[in-house]
């Protein structure tokens, strides 16, 4: 059974989704931390309700982010992680964790991307720069995490439409519906051992996926 240890920063509602896939044993896997950004988020109460084990680790609370992040490169070695998942975690990972844990970190984001993607597209400006644009789609995309921001391999990509009378919150809101449903799945088929979408095999931790196209 994969460990997982799962990344949050605000209402956990992506964490839920994983939890219920745990619980309901789609997801073979046992979730042993939860990695929280700061007080007082409703993840935590979510960790709570499902005891499932929590820590906070503010960058207020450290010289540097660094150092908090070889404390918490510390903990997941001793809870022997295999997979760890940012769950709206808004923390930009330091390159010497991400090179530690290469092929171990997934993300989930709220855009098709190479688009909509980067410094400064999280949270609504994501929907609202979709919308200004005048796409005609939107979607969500699980990838792996790099030293970049959101430009790690793409593991699994889904769309929905952008309608003429959607606002960045209503679209927000489709996007958050899809993520609940895309995230969980992958996770599913990363700790199982499935094929991907595209015929090839995803194999824990180190997994044969497509090659992320040529930004445009």
């Amino acid at each position: 059974m994969k460990r997982l240890a799962i990344f949050v920063s605000g209402g956990g509602t992506d964490f839920q989704s994983i939890i219920d896939g745990v619980n309901g044993k789609t997801i073979h896997a046992e979730i042993v931390l939860c990695v929280a950004s700061k007080q007082g988020i409703y993840a935590i109460e979510r960790a709570k309700q499902h005891n499932i084990p929590y820590k906070v680790f503010n960058k207020s609370d450290y010289a540097c982010v660094a150092e908090m992040f070889d404390e918490i490169a510390s903990l997941l070695d001793r809870l022997e992680v295999d997979l760890i998942v940012l769950a709206g975690y808004l923390t930009i990972l330091p390159q010497p964790f991400v090179a530690k844990y290469k092929g171990k970190i997934i993300n989930i984001h709220p855009s098709l991307i190479p688009k909509y993607c980067g410094d400064g597209y999280y949270g609504i400006a994501v929907h609202r720069a979709v919308i200004e644009a005048g796409e005609t789609e939107s979607g969500a995309t699980v990838h792996y995490v790099d030293e970049g921001v959101d430009t790690g391999n793409i593991i699994r990509q889904e769309k929905v439409p952008v309608y003429p009378e959607d606002t960045p919150e209503t679209l927000a809101a489709r996007v958050l519906a899809l993520e609940h449903k895309l995230l969980p799945e992958v996770v599913k088929q990363l700790c199982a051992n499935q094929k991907n979408t595209n015929g090839s095999r995803l194999e824990f931790p180190k997994i044969e996926i497509e090659r992320r196209k040529e930004r445009t």
